[in-house]
Formats: structure tokens, C-alpha cells, sequence
């Protein structure tokens, strides 16, 4: 990659990673292109020229989030043991959760948005992530697996919640 083009992506990265916080602080419809500008340390116009519309910018925002947790919990299965995998999983959406708060509040956001655009997003996050979760329990001979795969969606949803509203109690087990 280029000087420039890698400078590009960095910005564009830069860009993303401020909408994740303000969206997440703000809320869609709330936020303005120049809040995200601001955050990012750049003028509004810059914005457009790699997001031509807000909407736009939150499917990428919304992107960089999954791709987060499927990255995550593809190294998950490329390394843990049948034993130790749901809990490795676990830990890792865990991680996950203290490390980006904000992406985790965007997409329970992103949730109740109606635009289709943003709703296939949402779909096909979840989609992708329960796959990986479906596809490696099978693998590793975990009895159940549709079960239990909807059991650790249904669980990571109330950590999500647990963290939105800082009830720790509900995660004690």
C-alpha cells in the first residue's frame, strides 16, 4: 500500500473510531457529522469525503464492531480446546466489553433503528457471529449446539445489558 493510501486508511479508521463514541454517547439520530469531525480532530467536509451520508458512516461503525467480535472469536476456535471453548469464548466477548464499551452501546442502539439498511447490518452481524459460535461447537462435538449456541447469544445479550446499566448482578453465577 502507498504513503498516501495507507495515510487514507488510517484517517478513515480514525473517522470510524469517532463515531463509534459519539454515536454510542449521542445515539443515531442525535449525532451530527460534526460532532464525529470534531472527535476525530478534522473538519466536516473531510467526513464526506469517505462517508457520503451519516447513515454510511454507522454501517461502517457498525462493521468495524462485528468484524471485532468475529475476529475475536474466530481465534478463539482456531486455539481452544472443546473444553475450554464456550468459556474461552465467553472471556473473550468479555474482553471485548471492557475494552470498546462504546461498540457494544452501538449496537444495542443500531438495534432499535428501523432504516433497512441498518437493520440488514444488524442481521447479518448477528448472523455471522452465531454461525462462527454454531460451526465451532459443532465441531468440537458440543451436544446441543443449536441450543447451546442459542443459550451464549441469549447470554452475551445480557451482558450487554448487565454493562449498558451497571448491574453486575446479573452476570453472577
Amino acid at each position: 500500500m502507498a504513503k498516501n493510501e495507507t495515510a487514507s486508511a488510517n484517517r478513515r479508521t480514525d473517522i470510524v473510531s469517532a463515531a463509534i463514541e459519539v454515536f454510542a454517547q449521542t445515539g443515531y439520530y442525535r449525532t451530527t457529522t460534526a460532532q464525529v469531525a470534531s472527535r476525530a480532530g478534522i473538519s466536516q467536509p473531510y467526513v464526506f469525503r469517505f462517508f457520503s451520508t451519516k447513515e454510511e458512516l454507522l454501517l461502517a461503525a457498525l462493521e468495524a464492531s462485528w468484524t471485532r467480535i468475529a475476529e475475536s472469536f474466530r481465534q478463539v476456535v482456531a486455539t481452544a480446546s472443546p473444553a475450554g471453548l464456550e468459556r474461552e469464548l465467553i472471556e473473550a466477548y468479555e474482553n471485548i466489553l471492557e475494552a470498546h464499551r462504546s461498540e457494544m452501546l452501538l449496537q444495542m442502539q443500531a438495534q432499535t433503528i428501523g432504516e433497512e439498511p441498518i437493520r440488514q447490518a444488524m442481521r447479518a452481524g448477528f448472523r455471522d457471529i452465531r454461525g462462527i459460535v454454531l460451526e465451532a461447537f459443532r465441531n468440537n462435538g458440543i451436544p446441543d449446539a443449536e441450543q447451546r449456541t442459542m443459550l451464549f447469544l441469549a447470554r452475551g445479550m445480557l451482558c450487554n445489558i448487565s454493562a449498558a446499566l451497571g448491574l453486575p448482578e446479573l452476570m453472577e453465577t
